[in-house]
């Protein structure tokens, strides 16, 4: 009766976990951590060992998903910037570099993210490509060649204020903590099942999901809704700081002429100009834009081309 009752428990947890998968983000992270401890238990209970320190690792990864600090961020955002730059090279042009700094503490200071563990920090990668990346921790690289097609110191505002507002919004740590969150269920569910998984694969594979998100964030670029939500946010940070926040349709007119087929850097990662401009023409109608004063930027902007 006694081992009936045990293997009915391990039921119970294991369906439990099973299901808080299937809908899709149902349990939190606080509530996987639970579950999959108390299939360790289960399963140290019933002699099963070796997957009770496979789950006990699983759950050590569930556990350290659940909040990330300043300081893991900024060094999970510094790992993603070093894997950009293994692909890219800086530009050398220290004036135009501090000049887009200038333009980025002006946005942050405005906004409810004022500080971060080490800052924000900008960067040019030497490539003719139209792109830009952000990455938790304040690290933000724009290509040379999104550079050029700026207009006006305002759209390049623009750009950097979207860059700023992905790591605002935290969408690099939201793949992070999905990917970690379902890879420590998924395998602690078969590991359960299994009775097969110890502590030392699961922490391999717990090593390496964050090495493969990292790979996905460079090579598709976050999803079309997170982009949407850059824009929206970046329009509201934008006009905060005193910027014309209707020069991210000027940007976005730009991409949109420029794109002509092209389907490399921004134009492969991003929602269509379209769709983006659709979206910041919504935002814009709900806020009280500030007066525009870029006029008054257009000798600054000229003298860092």
């Amino acid at each position: 009766m006694k081992n009936i009752k045990i293997q009915a428990k391990i039921s119970f947890v294991l369906k439990s976990l099973f299901f808080s998968f299937l809908l899709s983000g149902c349990a939190t992270s606080s509530t996987l951590t639970t579950l999959i401890s108390a299939t360790a238990e289960v399963a140290e209970a019933t002699g099963h060992g070796k997957t009770a320190a496979g789950l006990t690792a699983a759950a050590s990864a569930s556990k350290a998903a659940e909040a990330i600090t300043p300081e893991n961020e900024y060094y999970i955002g510094r790992a993603v910037a070093a894997t950009i730059l293994t692909n890219y090279k800086v530009y050398t042009a220290a004036q135009i570099e501090q000049y887009l700094n200038k333009i980025c503490s002006v946005i942050t200071i405005n906004s409810e993210r004022p500080e971060l563990f080490n800052g924000y920090h900008v960067k040019i990668l030497d490539t003719a490509e139209v792109n830009a990346f952000a990455t938790s921790g304040g690290h933000i690289f724009v290509t040379r060649g999104l550079l050029e097609c700026t207009k006006s110191e305002d759209s390049l505002a623009a750009v950097i204020a979207h860059e700023i507002a992905h790591i605002h919004l935290q969408h690099s740590l939201m793949a992070i903590k999905t990917s970690r969150w379902t890879n420590a269920g998924v395998n602690a569910t078969s590991a359960a099942v299994a009775v097969a998984k110890d502590s030392a694969a699961l922490a391999k594979t717990m090593k390496d999901m964050v090495g493969d998100v990292v790979s996905d964030l460079i090579n598709n670029g976050y999803s079309k809704s997170q982009e949407l939500q850059a824009d929206t946010l970046a329009v509201t940070l934008m006009n905060d700081a005193g910027y014309n926040a209707s020069a991210m349709l000027d940007m976005l007119g730009m991409l949109k002429s420029n794109q002509n087929g092209n389907t490399s850097g921004m134009y492969k990662t991003h929602p269509s100009p379209d769709e983006r401009i659709k979206n910041v023409n919504v935002q814009l109608s709900k806020i009280v834009l500030c007066t525009d004063t870029s006029s008054y930027r257009k000798a600054r902007f000229s003298s860092n081309r």
